[in-house]
């Protein structure tokens, strides 16, 4: 098996160090950066697997970086590192497309445990063959896998891959309550309790995209104790019979 390459943006010495040895040690090949300039530079000649990529750092923020890979890469994990732990930073960076974020200081299962499912993922999206780039549509709602935008009504918006996996996830189980473990097992590759909140920003910012009160959703509902329940009627109140929805399906 081809050795798993991990570029790693970190300007702080001691903390580039210990993740340096961490994931060498079990095994893989680590490449570093200080700055977002240097970090564009290697992805661009390393093309690495997986990005670790801390927020606060020289020349071009973490944020910065993200959006450049992005835009022309929409499939290489990257997992945002933030010592702030402030709601905007997590919301920013998954707006421009990390596929997760981990706040510092982190315990080294953790971190690894996240490596591990963000690779998962990326097999299971292949296996499975995800990417899909049939339109989503409901209510007012379109989306355009294909160029990665929305539309809804007037107003347009982009999508990540990520918004567009849980899009088609609660799509297809249209009325269902579905468990919070059911979007990790599914979505993210993992039974892992502390990537809940992850799931949880990711939601909150759908509902900015598709529903007219996102303080009051009509598509994706709350269910306490449990998860979420999608529905492709904005007018249905919740727990009235649904209506079928168009999809990939």
């Amino acid at each position: 098996m081809k050795q798993k390459t991990i570029l790693v943006v970190e300007d702080e010495l001691p903390i580039l160090t210990g993740l340096f040895d961490l994931l060498e040690v079990d095994g893989y090949r680590v490449v570093k950066a200080l700055d977002g300039n240097e970090a564009l530079r290697k992805y661009r000649v390393e093309t690495p697997d997986l990005i670790l990529l801390d927020i606060m750092i020289p020349e071009k923020s973490g944020y910065d970086v993200c959006r450049e890979i992005r835009a022309g890469d929409p499939v290489t994990p990257i997992l945002i590192l933030t010592a702030k732990g402030q709601e905007i930073d997590k919301v920013v960076g998954l707006e421009l497309g990390a596929d997760d974020y981990i706040v510092k200081p982190f315990g080294t299962d953790e971190l690894l445990a996240r490596i591990r499912a963000a690779f998962r993922r990326v097999n299971a999206r292949t296996k499975k063959k995800r990417e899909d780039k049939t339109p989503i549509s409901f209510g007012k709602v379109e989306i355009d896998p294909r160029t990665l935008t929305g539309r809804r009504g007037k107003k347009t918006f982009p999508v990540t891959l990520r918004e567009i996996e849980l899009l088609r996830f609660m799509v297809e189980r249209e009325g269902e309550a579905i468990h919070r473990f059911d979007f990790l097992d599914d979505i993210w590759g993992m039974s892992y309790e502390g990537t809940t909140r992850t799931l949880d920003q990711h939601i909150a910012q759908l509902r900015k995209k598709i529903e007219d009160k996102p303080e009051n959703p009509r598509h994706i509902v709350t269910v306490h104790g449990v998860g979420y329940r999608f529905s492709s009627d904005e007018t249905r109140p919740p727990g009235n019979r649904l209506i079928s929805v168009v999809s990939d399906r």
